[in-house]
Order: C-alpha cells, then structure tokens, then sequence
C-alpha cells in the first residue's frame, strides 16, 4: 500500500467534506462508517456533524454501545433511528433485492430527520472495494441522493484501517460485519426469531475468542464461517 497516496485520497476526502458544510453520517459503529465520521468531525468540526445509527432486529446488540462510546469520544451528537425492516413484506419474503428495500426505508428516515435538524447531506460509508459485490443497497443510496466520500475518494478498505489507525481510532482492526439479514439465504423468510438465533450463535463465536466469524442459514442448516486459520 502506498502510503503517500493514501493520504493524498484522505486529503481529497476532506476537502469533499468540507464542501457539504453541515454533513449528517449514517454511522454503524463499523470500521468505515467510524473513519468517515472522524473525517467529518475533523474538517467540519463537531458541531456541523451529526451520526445517524440505526437500532433494530438487523444490528448485533453488542455494537450500539460501542457506536455511542465513539461518538461521545470525538464530541459529535449520535441519534439512534428504531428500524425494523421486518414491517416491509418485500424484505422479509427474502427476495434478493431485500437490501435496497430496507435500504431505501433507512436511509429515507434518517434524511427526512437529518433534514429536521438542520443537516443538508447525509453520507454513509461504502468504500471503494465494494463496488465488485452484488449490493442493490446501493441503488436506494444513488436514488436518494445519499453522499459515499470514502469510494469516491477512492479508499480502499486496507487504507481506511491504516488512517484510523494513525488517527487512533479503535476500530481501525474492527472485524468486517454486515447486517444480520445477511447471513440468511436469498428464498429463505426472514425473521425475528431466525434473527436472534443468528446473534446468538456468533456471540457463542465471539466468547471464543474468534474475530471474524459468520454463522449463515440456508434452511434448517447453519454453516459457521471463520478464517481458515482458525
């Protein structure tokens, strides 16, 4: 990886930040939703930035806390947005566009509240290696009008964890997660109950002391996922 480029990229990012002038994020607690909102807060200031987290059967329990600790480390006013996609039919028959459904209701509210407060922008964090996955997500986020910096910098995610480290953030080596709905095949209804059996088994995974795990269900089957080493 090249270093000087990298911050070229994170120079590029600022001046792009710098551009909205009151900027809402919506703020996972992840590795690239964290490093865009210390970008923001950085060349924005606390004040003009506000994170939007999303709460819900879809996001492990153990993460909200950990959002919040952050936001209250960098000074930056965290709203949490109850999201419960398993109201929307279209998403819990498990078609294979679900994301850009729960998507598009997500981030819909969080700009109609950001809009509220006073926050033109809203931006979430996809960075420049995720354009090669399906993610009809991302078609709700080009519908919207929803800002994606760190991809249109260009960062990859191997040069977000270098700058959030040397920025000292915590979550620079924060394993990779994804919304819980995603460990459930395309065709298979999603579920509430189906949902806390997921979290379940990869908190089990967690108090073993593994990093980066998934526990994916393809009917009665469940397929843990961890890297070959472990």
């Amino acid at each position: 990886m090249d270093v000087t480029d990298s911050r070229q990229k994170a120079q590029a990012l600022s001046r792009a930040l710098r551009e909205t002038d009151r900027l809402a994020v919506a703020f996972s607690g992840g590795t690239d939703s964290s490093f865009l909102l210390y970008a923001a807060q950085a060349s924005l200031g606390a004040e003009n930035v506000l994170a939007l987290t999303a709460a819900g059967p879809l996001c492990p329990e153990d993460e909200a806390e950990r959002a919040a600790v952050l936001c209250r480390s960098l000074g930056v006013r965290q709203e949490v947005v109850r999201h419960d996609p398993l109201a929307l039919d279209a998403f819990t028959q498990g078609r294979r566009d679900r994301c850009y459904d729960c998507k598009r209701a997500l981030f819909a509210r969080f700009l109609e509240l950001a809009g509220s407060l006073g926050f033109s922008a809203l931006a979430e964090g996809s960075n420049a290696d995720d354009g090669g996955d399906y993610r009809p997500g991302m078609r709700a986020v080009a519908e919207l009008g929803v800002l994606s910096p760190l991809r249109e910098a260009g960062l990859t995610k191997a040069e977000i964890r270098a700058l959030s480290r040397e920025a000292g953030l915590p979550t620079w080596d924060k394993s990779s997660m994804a919304c819980l709905a995603s460990r459930v095949a395309y065709g298979q209804p999603v579920t509430e109950a189906l949902l806390k059996k997921i979290d379940a088994g990869e908190a089990l995974l967690r108090e073993l002391g593994l990093r980066q795990y998934r526990v994916r269900v393809h009917g009665d089957l469940a397929r843990i996922e961890v890297p070959r080493e472990d």
